[in-house]
């Protein structure tokens, strides 16, 4: 079963979290940290698509249509921000997913002496629904703005994908803390190595 660290919840969207739950997707042999219905399960409890309390061990049908599901958003999305268009059988796996996903019961609260909508998580019963969810966030990025603010991860050796909210737009890394700090250290040990090996005048 994968752990609790080894999932990395930097995309920004719950639906590129998802995507980057397989890892280092530059290799021959992604790392995969879904490897089990448990995983799957633990996984959508942490990002809190399951209500709070719900006991959903999952099936190996369950994990498998997750795992394409988590493909076909991370082909249309990185497809869509570059000004490309999905795949026909991606946006069927995505509308289908999407019109599966429990709709919130609408709700009201008193503030200000107004009435006005409560905001209220949407939270699904199993993980059947919760991979709606995803699903549902995934065609809400796709056609939003946001889409454009799509980047996959500067880093030699990441790939993972992120909403790039930066002012400027510039953001390289899936996070500074990680993958920018690294590049960093990298390139200053190469720097300080070439300066060794200089020869002196």
């Amino acid at each position: 079963m994968a752990t609790d660290d080894m999932w990395i919840w930097d995309g920004g969207r719950v639906c590129l979290d998802f995507a980057n739950t397989l890892r280092h997707r530059w290799r021959t042999t992604p790392e995969e940290t879904l490897r089990s219905p448990g995983d799957l399960t633990v996984w959508l409890q942490q990002a809190g698509l399951l209500a709070p309390g719900i006991q959903d061990p999952g099936t190996a049908a369950v994990l498998a249509s997750g795992r394409r599901l988590r493909e076909s958003v991370d082909r249309a999305v990185l497809a869509v921000a570059d000004n490309g268009l999905p795949l026909p059988g991606d946006i069927t796996v995505l509308n289908r997913s999407a019109a599966e996903a429990p709709r919130p019961a609408v709700q009201i609260a008193v503030t200000d002496g107004r009435l006005e909508p409560a905001g209220t998580a949407n939270t699904a019963t199993d993980a059947s629904a919760a991979l709606a969810l995803i699903a549902l966030d995934a065609v809400d990025l796709l056609l939003s703005p946001e889409i454009r603010r799509v980047r996959v991860c500067g880093a030699d050796h990441c790939a993972l994908r992120f909403v790039d909210r930066s002012p400027a737009r510039n953001r390289r890394w899936c996070s500074m803390s990680r993958c920018g700090n690294r590049t960093k250290v990298r390139l200053h040990q190469a720097r300080a190595r070439r300066s060794d090996h200089t020869p002196a005048d």
